[in-house]
This record gives C-alpha cells, structure tokens and sequence, in this order.
C-alpha cells in the first residue's frame, strides 16, 4: 500500500470536493468510518461544515446514536468482540429512519439520532427535513459492508500497531481486526486514509 502525505485541510477539501462533483438533485450519504481513536466524527464535523460553507444543507448523525438497547448489545456480555460487530449497531433502525428517507423517492424527513446508550433510553428527537440536495455525514465504527446505501465512504485506518496502543477497549480489537479482513475497508472507500498520527494523515493512492 503506498499513501501521499496530505494535510487534515486539504483531506476535508478533497472528499468535499469529490461529495459535490457527485452529488445531483437529490441527497448524497456520506460515512466517515474509523475505529475510535480515529476520531471519524471530528473528521465528519469538520467535512459538514465545509460542505455548508460551499451551499449545501447537512445533517449530521452519529452512529453511535443508533446503538441497540443494552440487553441486545450485551447479551453476550460486556466484553465480546464478536457481539461489539455483529449485535452493536442497530443497522435496521439507521436504514429505517435516515437512509430509506434519504433515498430514491424518499421525503427527506429523517431522525437525527435514537438511542441513548448512556441512558439506555430512546433520545426521543424530533425528525428533520433535509432539503434537496443534501448530504447527509454519517460517522461511526464498522458501518462498511452492512448493505448501507452509501455515495461516498471515507475510512480512516490505524495499522495493527498503533491500533493497538490506543484503543481503550482493548477487548474489541478482534472485531477491528474481523472487520479489515473480511469486508476489507482500504480497498472499498473512496477515501483511504492513514490516521496513525491524526495531525499528520496519508491518503491511499489508488
């Protein structure tokens, strides 16, 4: 794999740049997909706030706000890297209520987050309208190969080593590594990018 040094600006810019070439007269989806320590959602702010300045609407959703509630999150325990994959992210809900909205004949009427993890309570949100065409910034963890109808995927990647070092969960790296084995991230996002070091990112060349 060979990756260009790139600054953190001129990252946002080029993926902004590639949203707008694309994007027509109905919404774009975008995903920023990273392991934590990647900090996608810093990425997805910073990604919304310049599609904004170039005119488009935006709506911003975390995944982490379309988690599963705890006794299906757990229910192989606190600490199984395999429910952390497959139980975690409550991909019918996320599809239901932003992506189907969102898509080809849908009312753009979406709802900006569902679950509160930390109080294991629905967020009770009130839905948004998200005038065409807009984009929609998704950030999260694992979102690659759930079947989400994306336009444009932005990975940032953290080789074994350092993944390693900073992930706080260290019980989860199973399923990261499960995760760039069999759905292959590097090779399917649009965006490839090396965030070992965050103020110094590397875009994959193609």
């Amino acid at each position: 794999m060979r990756f260009r040094p790139i600054s953190p600006d001129l990252l946002v810019t080029e993926v902004a740049e590639m949203i707008i070439t694309r994007s027509g007269t109905d919404w774009t989806r975008v995903a920023v997909d990273g392991a934590p320590p990647a900090a996608p959602g810093e990425l997805a702010d910073r990604l919304a706030d310049e599609l904004r300045v170039r005119g488009r609407a935006v709506q911003r959703v975390s995944a982490a706000d379309f988690l599963r509630p705890a006794s299906l999150r757990f229910e192989r325990g606190r600490t199984d890297p395999d429910a952390r994959y497959d139980d975690w992210l409550d991909v019918g809900a996320l599809t239901r209520e932003v992506f189907t909205p969102l898509g080809p004949g849908g009312s753009g009427r979406v709802l900006p987050s569902f679950w509160n993890a930390a109080t294991d309570r629905a967020t009770r949100a009130d839905y948004v309208d998200l005038p065409r065409p807009g984009v929609l910034v998704l950030d999260g963890e694992l979102l690659l190969g759930r079947g989400l109808p994306l336009d444009c995927a932005v990975h940032l990647w953290i080789s074994p080593a350092a993944l390693r070092r900073r992930l706080s969960d260290a019980w989860a790296l199973p399923a990261f590594e499960r995760y760039h084995s069999t759905v292959r991230p590097l090779d399917h996002a649009d965006f490839a990018v090396r965030v070992d070091d965050p103020a110094h990112p590397a875009l994959l060349d193609g």
